[in-house]
C-alpha cells in the first residue's frame, strides 16, 4: 500500500473556487455567503457512535468523487441556493433536536459551511460533518465532530485521499471504512495500524451492500483482534435502501 500526504490548505478555502472541475458546476457561481443545498430533513442518525439519535441532516450539493457504490448520486447535481442565514433558520426550525449533521455530496467543497457550523455550535447544537477525506479538514471548528470516510481501493477513489486528515483526528472524531472485499479489509487494517486510529478515536467498518456479507465482515473483524466497531446503516434497516429523506 502506498500512502502519501497531500499538501494542507492553510485556510478553509473552497476547492470549487480554487480548482474548477466540471463535477462542481452545480455550486459554481453561487452568491457570496450562500450554499447550494440538496435537502434538509430530520431523521434518526444511521451511522457512527451517535446512531439511533434524532438528528437534523443538511445535505449539500456536489461531489468531486465518484465512488462506485455511492448511494447519494442524486446529490451530485440537484439543489437550490440558500443564504447562510436562511439555512441556519431552516435548521433551527426543527426545534429542540440537539444534533445536526452536514453531509453531501461533499460538504467541504463549499467553504461557507465553516461559519455555518460554528454558528450552529454557538447555538448549542452538537455538530457533525461527514466528509470523504479527500479535502483537508484543516480550519474546521474544534467543536465539530469530524466523521471521516476513508476511501478504500474498492471504492475506486483511494488515490483522492488527503492523508493529512488522519493525522488530525481527535477523540471526538470518528473514522469509517466501507469494505468491498477482503483486499479492502486488509488494506484498511494497515491504515488503522499505521495511524494508530483505534487508540485515538472510534473506528467503524461497514460492509459494502451486495459485495460483502454481514457475517463475513464480522468474522474478519473478530479475527483481526482490533478494537473496530462493526457498522451497518441503521436508516436502511428501518426504511430500506431506496427511500430518501431518512
Amino acid at each position: 500500500m502506498t500512502i502519501s500526504a497531500k499538501a494542507e490548505n492553510p485556510t478553509p478555502t473552497s476547492p470549487a473556487q480554487a480548482s474548477p472541475n466540471p463535477r462542481l458546476t452545480p455550486i459554481l457561481g453561487r452568491s457570496a455567503g450562500s450554499l447550494v443545498v440538496h435537502e434538509i430533513y430530520r431523521s434518526l442518525q444511521g451511522e457512527s457512535t451517535f446512531a439511533g439519535w434524532p438528528c437534523v441532516f443538511v445535505r449539500l450539493t456536489a461531489c468531486q468523487l465518484r465512488c462506485n457504490y455511492c448511494d447519494t448520486v442524486h446529490a451530485f447535481n440537484q439543489g437550490k441556493e440558500m443564504t447562510a442565514e436562511a439555512l441556519f433558520a431552516a435548521v433551527m426550525a426543527f426545534g429542540e433536536t440537539p444534533m445536526v449533521e452536514l453531509t453531501g455530496g461533499e460538504p467541504l467543497l463549499q467553504a461557507e459551511v465553516h461559519p455555518l457550523m460554528s454558528r450552529l455550535c454557538d447555538a448549542g447544537k452538537r455538530v457533525l460533518i461527514e466528509t470523504s477525506g479527500a479535502i483537508s479538514t484543516l480550519g474546521t471548528d474544534p467543536r465539530v465532530h469530524v466523521i471521516l470516510d476513508v476511501k478504500t481501493p474498492g471504492s475506486g477513489e483511494a488515490d483522492a485521499m488527503d492523508w493529512s486528515n488522519l493525522e488530525r483526528v481527535r477523540a471526538i472524531d470518528e473514522v469509517k471504512f466501507v469494505i468491498c472485499d477482503k483486499a479492502d479489509f486488509d488494506w484498511s487494517i494497515e491504515v488503522v495500524d499505521r495511524y494508530d486510529l483505534t487508540a485515538r478515536c472510534p473506528v467503524h467498518f461497514s460492509p459494502c451492500h451486495g459485495r460483502v456479507g454481514l457475517e463475513e465482515l464480522a468474522e474478519w473483524i473478530l479475527d483481526s483482534g482490533r478494537n473496530i466497531r462493526f457498522q451497518i446503516q441503521l436508516h436502511k434497516v428501518i426504511w430500506g435502501s431506496d427511500r430518501r429523506g431518512v
